[in-house]
């Protein structure tokens, strides 16, 4: 019997394929838990917004509220921003787990001790006065509600911290039940301060944002009890332990990123308090960002996606997919909201402003219209960078936010000739099409890396 030789002609290999693209569905059923938690946050906004304003002295209590207390809060808060994004991606054993959450507490504290001393000292009245240059009537009203958000910091650390870790383990639903919590505690605060109507407006929102957020960090410290015995516990130590200068050189750059953002907070502030209609432009900024980030948040929230999912091999393709199917939606829902009809019903009727407020909100969001979609393009870009764990191209594009930002607030107070917040929101857009630039252009060695990981490769 004479055995079948193979030809030599048939390549009897078969090709190394790369590994099928994840279904978007599953993107999808990662994203939309984060994207309604993001949306009901959102909605916190919006609802203190239509509660101030409302109630005594509205453009006088919008005013501190949008000018000193969010800047001066955010500003406090933000080297712990980006825990989120870390626990996310370093919370994989047990070991991990336990030194991000010392570093967690130990920044927590020294932040609260910061926050107090601005509130309770007469450094409020420098950042107030001086580096703000809040309008007068609205410094005190700044003051009080600044003091009741003493535990903010810490509530939003613990919080992000723990929901870092619901992520990584696949609970991002349970991250989406805890904004709802908040959103709870809140109506309730907003509620008792409404029909009370004889408490200060700072006081009510500041009490609701406080007492939503501790609310919400309780919950979360409990529903991430089973997952920590149960999951993270048995997961199997990574290959390289997580030393305390890896996890710094990792997060430094991050926690860079949000203070040098946070910090063009309050003098975005400053610069419309110095512009032309000042007060007007300080009582319309937080409506206008508050109804811009109900659809920006839908961004914001597909930057942990891409952080959870890009280590599996075939995910790239399908989240840059994503990524820009999300772009078209959030900029046509921010075009519907801006329309006439529709902007002059919710600034109006819903929102609560006054007629010469509400004409100067309906011609400032057109200014934020593609603000969604770049959060989205943003967390694309970032999400792969922070794949790579080398961040530093995220500090970088920051940076240049900051510059582009604050430099067209400078001129714009140096010209004069412009209502501030219409600078202010300009500066504020071109700012975020330059980091997005940037960290487009950072992320292509990383982007290339993933598409040779995921491209067919013949033998």
């Amino acid at each position: 019997m004479i055995s079948a030789m193979p030809d030599p002609a048939v390549n009897v290999t078969e090709p190394v394929r790369a590994p099928a693209a994840i279904p978007l569905r599953r993107v999808v059923a990662t994203w939309w838990p984060l994207a309604v938690s993001w949306f009901l946050m959102g909605l916190e906004g919006p609802a203190i917004s239509a509660i101030v304003a409302r109630l005594a002295n509205p453009e006088i209590n919008l005013a501190a509220y949008g000018g000193l207390i969010l800047p001066l809060a955010f500003f406090v808060e933000a080297p712990i921003i980006m825990l989120l994004s870390a626990s996310t991606a370093l919370s994989r054993d047990w070991a991990s787990y336990r030194k991000i959450r010392a570093f967690m507490h130990g920044v927590s504290a020294a932040l609260t001790l910061l926050h107090v001393l601005i509130a309770f000292t007469p450094l409020y009245d420098f950042f107030a006065r001086v580096v703000i240059h809040a309008p007068v009537e609205t410094i005190e009203a700044g003051r009080l509600g600044l003091m009741i958000m003493v535990p903010w910091t810490w509530a939003i650390a613990y919080r992000r911290f723990n929901q870092g870790v619901l992520i990584r383990f696949g609970h991002s639903l349970a991250v989406g039940v805890g904004t709802l919590v908040r959103l709870s505690v809140d109506g309730i605060v907003l509620a008792i301060g409404y029909l009370l109507g004889s408490v200060s407006g700072t006081v009510v929102a500041a009490a609701a944002m406080g007492a939503g957020v501790v609310a919400e960090a309780v919950y979360a410290g409990i529903r991430v009890r089973p997952v920590l015995r149960d999951q993270l516990k048995k997961a199997p130590p990574v290959p390289e332990p997580l030393s305390t200068r890896a996890f710094l050189r990792f997060y430094v750059p991050l926690s860079l990123t949000s203070l040098i953002f946070l910090i063009a907070r309050p003098i975005a502030s400053g610069s419309l308090g110095r512009m032309p209609a000042a007060l007007d432009s300080l009582a319309a900024w937080p409506v206008v960002t508050g109804v811009v980030f109900l659809f920006r948040g839908f961004g914001v929230a597909y930057n942990e996606v891409v952080v959870a999912l890009l280590d599996e091999k075939g995910s790239a393709p399908t989240l840059r997919r994503f990524a820009l199917l999300l772009a078209g939606l959030t900029t046509a829902c921010v075009a519907i909201v801006a329309a006439p009809p529709v902007s002059g019903f919710w600034f109006h009727t819903v929102t609560g402003l006054s007629l010469p407020l509400t004409a100067l909100a309906k011609m400032s969001i057109w200014f934020l219209l593609l603000l969604p979609a770049l959060s989205v393009l943003q967390s694309w870009s970032q999400g792969v960078i922070l794949h790579t764990r080398r961040t530093r191209g995220i500090t970088e594009a920051v940076i240049l936010f900051f510059v582009v930002d604050v430099g067209l607030l400078t001129i714009g107070v140096a010209w004069g000739g412009a209502t501030g917040i219409y600078v202010g929101l300009a500066a504020l857009a071109l700012g975020e099409l330059s980091r997005n630039a940037w960290l487009r252009w950072r992320s292509r060695s990383a982007r290339l890396a993933l598409a040779e990981r995921d491209a067919v490769s013949g033998a």
